[in-house]
Formats: C-alpha cells, sequence, structure tokens
C-alpha cells in the first residue's frame, strides 16, 4: 500500500494505548500513509458517511479501515454492517483488529464481510510483533481506489 496511493488507514479503537502502539508499529514496518484514529463507532460511520461533525468534509473514500469491536456509542459489528451495506463504502477493506477470538464471532465478522480478522495478542511483545507483521502485510496489498 505504497502513500503515493494516498490510502488513508482509518484506525477505530477506543484504547489510546493500543491505538498509539498500533501507529508506532505501523510506522516501524514503513508504512506512511495518513492514519486518522477515532475512539468508537459512532465516530467512524460519521466520518465514513461524512455526517455530524464530518459534514461537509472533503476526505475521499480510499480508505484501509483497521476496526475494533469493542467500541462505544456503536460496536464494531455494527460499523461493518452498515459499511458493508451501502454501495458508497462496501468497496473498503476491513480488518477486524480486536481482542476477540471465538469462532463464532470471527465467522460472523467474515459473513459481514470483514477482509481480515487478527486477534490482539494480550502479551505486549506480541501484540507489538503481530502489528509490525500487519504493517508488513500493508505494504504490499492492493486498496481498490475510492469512490
Amino acid at each position: 500500500m505504497p502513500a503515493d496511493e494516498s490510502v488513508t488507514i482509518l484506525l477505530v479503537e477506543d484504547d489510546p494505548g493500543h491505538a498509539r502502539l498500533i501507529e508506532r508499529n505501523l510506522r516501524r514496518a514503513h508504512i506512511t500513509n495518513e492514519i486518522v484514529t477515532l475512539g468508537d463507532g459512532q465516530q467512524a460511520l460519521d466520518y465514513l458517511f461524512k455526517e455530524r461533525t464530518y459534514a461537509g468534509a472533503t476526505h475521499t473514500l480510499s480508505l484501509l479501515l483497521l476496526l475494533d469491536l469493542n467500541l462505544p456509542q456503536l460496536d464494531g459489528y455494527q460499523v461493518l454492517k452498515r459499511l458493508k451495506a451501502d454501495e458508497r463504502t462496501r468497496h473498503i477493506p476491513v480488518i477486524i483488529l480486536t481482542t476477540v477470538d471465538d469462532p463464532y464471532e470471527i465467522e460472523r465478522c467474515y459473513a459481514l464481510g470483514c477482509s481480515v480478522f487478527i486477534t490482539k495478542p494480550v502479551a505486549y511483545e506480541h501484540f507489538e510483533e503481530a502489528i509490525r507483521k500487519l504493517g508488513l502485510f500493508l505494504s504490499i496489498v492492493q486498496i481498490p481506489p475510492g469512490k
């Protein structure tokens, strides 16, 4: 995902410590794309659909979404469902990045349209390494252009 393609990474994570750790380790993996961090599901939908706080915003939908499931306001399942149900946003790749590791919940996310499901490791070193590997993955993945 070269930066010259101007894909923005939308990180939806309610834990500020996790958000900082994710961004720091993506940067260590040489991801230079803009990263927009939001703390709850409603903010994510407002950003994606340019509503409320983001009404009149000019950002494109050339995005990759890193989405936690356990969020305030609206949870990640609700965000994913709305995103994939709308013609304007269904093309956006969604990587679920969460502590959830229940096989039923993983299957549910894929059924709702997520692209990749990653369970956050509990141990700090493993979490850090998983995000670095995610960064390597993101450096080669192709993202559809925004509309």
